[in-house]
């Protein structure tokens, strides 16, 4: 059996190529830009979402500190009103007319002379209705106007 040599093979000339290459290189180019701009999308999408999540809680943590504030104010009797049960409240002309620049606003009120009963039973003084129903409001930003979020928090508490 005779071997032969591999004949020698004549690398393409340039007259003879394509350019495939460049086309593969540039369709790759364009797709990771695209992955890039989704990518750059999904992120902002999560700040915005994690800045909204912040200005939520804020207002809410806002809201339920001054509730708890007027809870312990009831507790020691500085702080309720007796309301006119014949007029229904309007919460719109509430937050009309409270809302001067103060980040809360806080309502309370002895629900028990509306209700007709004292918690500590019928017929009892009203010195001795201790239902107390409390109605915060609070926002993120100093004005009601310049905030993102707002939250409301309407508490019943019995005084021990």
């Amino acid at each position: 059996m005779k071997r032969y040599p591999r004949p020698f093979r004549i690398p393409a000339t340039p007259s003879r190529q394509r350019g495939a290459v460049l086309y593969v290189a540039l369709i790759m180019l364009i797709l990771l830009a695209l992955i890039g701009i989704v990518g750059m999308q999904v992120a902002t999408m999560q700040e915005r979402m994690s800045s909204n999540f912040l200005a939520a809680n804020q207002a809410f943590q806002g809201a339920e500190a001054e509730v708890r504030n007027r809870e312990v104010q009831v507790a020691s009797g500085t702080a309720f009103d007796y309301e006119n049960c014949a007029v229904p409240f309007d919460a719109t002309k509430w937050v009309n007319d409270n809302a001067d620049g103060n980040s809360t606003m806080t309502r309370t009120v002895n629900i028990s002379i509306c209700a007709g009963q004292c918690s500590a039973g019928v017929g009892v003084e009203k010195d001795f209705c201790t239902m107390y129903r409390t109605t915060a409001l609070s926002h993120d930003q100093d004005t009601l106007g310049s905030s993102s979020s707002v939250a409301a928090i309407d508490t019943i508490f019995i005084k021990p």
